[in-house]
């Protein structure tokens, strides 16, 4: 099972976009989570379908894969 914290921003093009972040530390503290957002919005680092403009939602996603060998 992989799991990944989205990140979810909105733009000022009023757009949504996401950073994802492998293997989050759980249980999630949203305190941290949200504090982190804020802070990856005001360093200006990102720019995805128009800048960071405000924290939109967070979320761990848990994803199941299983492989088969095709003979």
């Amino acid at each position: 099972m992989a799991k990944v914290l989205e990140l979810q921003f909105v733009t000022d093009l009023g757009k949504t976009t996401k950073i994802t972040v492998d293997n989050p530390i759980e249980p999630v503290d949203p305190a941290a989570v949200k504090l982190a957002m804020e802070t990856i919005i005001a360093s200006n680092a990102f720019y995805s379908n128009g800048t960071l403009i405000a924290v939109d939602r967070a979320r761990v996603v848990e994803r199941n894969v299983t492989e088969y060998e095709i003979v």
